[in-house]
């Protein structure tokens, strides 16, 4: 069994009428101004899973600006999820710094089935990972409702890219320490957070803490993947694509290829995603 937890869908309206959205929202604007960046649907992914041999998805949602925008695009997830249920996991966005909107919308879209928050870009959303009056609530509210964050990370040091951000390790982390019992997923390997887990008490800090392999290719070697789970473990890492920037299927030949035992790649692959998300494997 195969479980992507990175993937990103929006409504068609979006795509046929993106350049409105551009000029809408600075994140969506700082991913998808380009013409050539891909955008897709729920529709589209589902065929897609079934190319890639991929069985479940964790569909995402984008770090918007204004609150109007995540109710919408939350819409569309939870229509998506109840349209296959069996193939799609929904994650939800909010913008914190509406405080009492993003807790209702928290609880209505954790009501509706979807399983967490994210992909989180406090850089862009503009706001504070360590602002006690925004975050608190919020995270008072995921772990209540007992969803994951998904968030993203990206490297301090190395190339630039479109949507990189500036949400590194030395960002990430304190806002780990603070809140230990919430269940982390930090994307793109973490921008090099799993080092830091030699420390004994960033390890201590990072118990529920996770990373996923999104994008993978266009940021490590190979490599990336025996160091990451010989810093963590196996039971951290998560397969994920970032579809559509990345079709699953390259990633899965990427690890495919790799010297790793079969028990690793089945936790990396599924396990590990089926345990978060609380879905039983089917015989």
């Amino acid at each position: 069994m195969t479980v992507d937890f990175h993937t990103h869908v929006f409504p068609p309206e979006i795509k046929k009428k993106r350049s409105q959205y551009v000029e809408r929202d600075p994140c969506f604007a700082i991913l998808y101004s380009n013409p050539e960046a891909k955008i897709a649907t729920a529709d589209e992914l589902i065929a897609d899973m079934d190319k890639s041999g991929v069985d479940v998805s964790v569909i995402l949602n984008i770090g918007w600006m204004t609150h109007e925008l995540c109710v919408e695009t939350n819409d569309y997830i939870i229509d998506a999820v109840a349209r296959y249920p069996r193939r799609l996991v929904g994650f939800c966005a909010v913008q914190p710094q509406s405080v009492k909107a993003a807790v209702a919308e928290i609880e209505r879209c954790a009501q509706a089935g979807l399983k967490g928050v994210g992909e989180m870009r406090p850089d862009t959303q503009l706001f504070d990972l360590s602002d006690e009056m925004v975050i608190d609530p919020f995270v008072e509210a995921l772990n209540h409702h007992r969803l994951i964050l998904l968030t993203h990370a990206s490297e301090p040091v190395g190339h630039k890219y479109q949507g990189k951000g500036g949400i590194t390790p030395d960002i990430l982390y304190p806002f780990i320490a603070a809140h230990p019992q919430l269940t982390i997923v930090c994307a793109h390997w973490g921008g090099g957070l799993p080092f830091y887990n030699l420390m004994p008490e960033v390890k201590e800090a990072m118990k529920n803490v996770y990373f996923d392999t999104a994008a993978s290719p266009f940021l490590y070697s190979p490599d990336v993947y025996n160091q990451v789970i010989q810093l963590v473990g196996a039971d951290k890492v998560l397969f994920g694509s970032d579809y559509p920037l990345l079709p699953p299927r390259r990633l899965l030949g990427e690890i495919e290829a790799l010297d790793l035992n079969q028990e690793t790649k089945d936790l990396m692959l599924s396990g590990n995603a089926l345990r978060l998300l609380g879905i039983e494997k089917e015989s």
